[in-house]
């Protein structure tokens, strides 16, 4: 099997499962659970992907700078690469799952290739909230995520800001990560549900409500 790299996040170390949900009530506390995860992957070699709402960039820079990042350097020499919801998630104005997790692959990849020992993740989800083509399919690809992710060392950590999203959604974000952080505490998932078996739970779901969810 090799040696995993260790990976701390929310005062725990990473297991098995490197695809983490998390569950934040603001900015600041998203901030203090993730920048000790941010700052080791500096510290330690790794390179950085953070995919946010362009609008939040220069906060995001500026909070990471605030933590002794050195953001400027880390960009130019591409160990740090901020991607924004349009040139990712909703390219060309909709969201496309397959075309999404190509994508995660290939920056994953691509870290590999520079000679990285890991890429490690940060990818918010308010994207799924604006009316684009595709943004319902977030479960599904969250689901789907987890089968390409199971073959990689590299962490991606999944933000979620529970006042914005419905309860219905937060519960199925939580049953597709076999990791969550609640509370700002990394624990084992025992709600979750294997990748076959919540895409057979999600068509049965639509046989149900005949058009789908509106």
């Amino acid at each position: 099997m090799g040696h995993r790299k260790q990976v701390r996040l929310a005062g725990s170390v990473l297991g098995r499962s490197r695809h983490v949900c998390a569950f934040f009530h603001s900015k600041e506390e998203e901030y203090r659970v993730l920048l000790p995860y941010i700052k080791e992957g500096f510290e330690e070699g790794d390179r950085a992907v953070h995919i946010i709402d362009r609008h939040r960039r220069e906060d995001h820079l500026r909070r990471l700078q605030d933590a002794s990042i050195d953001t400027a350097g880390a960009e130019a020499e591409e160990r740090l690469v901020v991607r924004h919801w349009e040139d990712t998630y909703l390219q060309d104005g909709y969201f496309d799952q397959h075309r999404q997790i190509s994508l995660f692959e290939r920056e994953l990849l691509e870290g590999k290739k520079k000679g990285y020992p890991l890429t490690r993740f940060v990818a918010g989800t308010d994207w799924a909230l604006l009316d684009r083509p595709g943004v319902h399919d977030l479960i599904e690809y969250e689901c789907r995520i987890n089968t390409m992710f199971s073959k990689y060392d590299d962490p991606v950590c999944c933000t979620y800001d529970v006042s914005r999203f419905s309860a219905s959604v937060i519960m199925d974000a939580l049953r597709v990560h076999a990791a969550v952080i609640i509370g700002g505490i990394l624990q084992e998932n025992p709600f979750y549900v294997p990748p076959d078996e919540f895409l057979r739970e999600l068509r049965e779901r639509e046989g149900t409500n005949g058009a789908g969810v509106s």
